[in-house]
Order: C-alpha cells, then structure tokens, then sequence
C-alpha cells in the first residue's frame, strides 16, 4: 500500500515527536504563540513590509527553510504545506529557544548547499524542484542511504521531526488531524462493548 509522505508523517506524529527531539508541550505551545502561525494570520516571509523577519536565520537559510518544509509537508488537497502552517517560523523561535540546536542546524544547511553545488553547481534553494527532491532523497531513508551521505542523514532526520512537530502542534495541523480532545463532551456513556471484547477485557 502507497503512504504518502503526509500520513507517514501523520504515523509519527502519534508519538509524541515533540517529546523525541526534547519539546515538551508546552515548549511547543510557546514558540507557536511567539513566532508562529498560519498563512492566514501573518503575510508570507517574502521580504515585503509586514513580512515575518527571521531572528536566527540569514536570508539564504530561510530561503532554503522554507523550500525543505514544504517538501516534507507538500500542500495537499486536505491541507496547505509547511510554510502554510507557519512551520519555518516555528523552527527560527525553537533555533533562538534551543541555543544547542544552532551549530548543528546551520552547519546541516551549510552541507546542503555544498552537495547540491557539488551535483547541479547551484545551491540547494537556486536548484530545480527535481534535482532538489533527488537530493532529498538520497537523505530520507537512514537505513538504505549511502554512509558518504551520514551527515545529512542525520541533519535531514532532525529537521524532519522539527518539521514535523510545528505542523501537528499548529492550528492547522491539529485541524488536519481532526483531533478533538479537550472537549467536554457530556453524552459520553464509557468505552464501547466492542472495545472491551477486541482488548480481550471485560467491565470491572
């Protein structure tokens, strides 16, 4: 059965990738209040006035941001992308919030750059959209990818789980996965017979 690459991430969003790479709820919570929102509340990071301003990012590596957020979480029709979530913004807070993330992230960008010149002579955000998803590609699967390639493995792993966590901590990712807890729902008579009998339990 084909996945896509949106319910594969949907799949790891189950777990609580937040608390994987060190982001508890309410780290979460706090960078999507102070940087972070959807396309519908704040204009696009274009440059224009009014636009989002990085704080830890200079232009080049926002531009490549942005473009590696939205290949991990394309625009579909259930949902918009990454950056339609506010997903780059939301990694430039947890960059400032996580002084210990900068060397690592800057330096993975860097090596980006430097193998998408090595392959197409431009770098990775002046690529074409196939050449920069066969590099990305090339990255993405940690078990079947060349050891030459281990240190954007590596980088490519973290981001992707950074990616991961501002889309489904965001409003439109909470949205994108129905999710309806912290609710009151009053109507609600306890666990159904069929559960009790596929768990092999019964009522106390």
């Amino acid at each position: 059965m084909h996945i896509s690459r949106r319910n594969a991430l949907k799949i790891i969003s189950v777990t609580p990738v937040a608390a994987g790479i060190g982001i508890g709820d309410a780290a979460a919570e706090q960078a999507h209040r102070a940087g972070h929102g959807t396309a519908a509340q704040k204009p696009a990071a274009s440059g224009r006035k009014g636009a989002y301003q990085p704080k830890f990012f200079n232009a080049q590596e926002w531009a490549t941001v942005t473009l590696l957020s939205n290949i991990v979480i394309p625009k579909d029709d259930r949902s918009g992308s990454a950056t339609d979530a506010g997903v780059p913004e939301f990694i430039d807070f947890m960059m400032t919030d996580r002084p210990e993330w900068q060397v690592p992230m800057r330096g993975g960008l860097r090596w980006l750059d430097a193998e998408s010149r090595a392959r197409f002579e431009k770098d990775f955000k002046d690529a074409t959209d196939t050449q920069r998803t066969s590099l990305v590609d090339d990255l993405a699967y940690p078990l079947t990818a060349k050891p030459e390639f281990s240190h954007g493995v590596e980088f490519f792993s973290r981001f992707r789980d950074l990616v991961a966590t501002g889309f489904w901590t965001s409003k439109m990712g909470i949205t994108d996965l129905k999710y309806v807890g912290n609710v009151a729902n009053p109507g609600w008579s306890g666990c159904p017979d069929e559960c009790y009998t596929h768990l092999g339990v019964t009522k106390a």
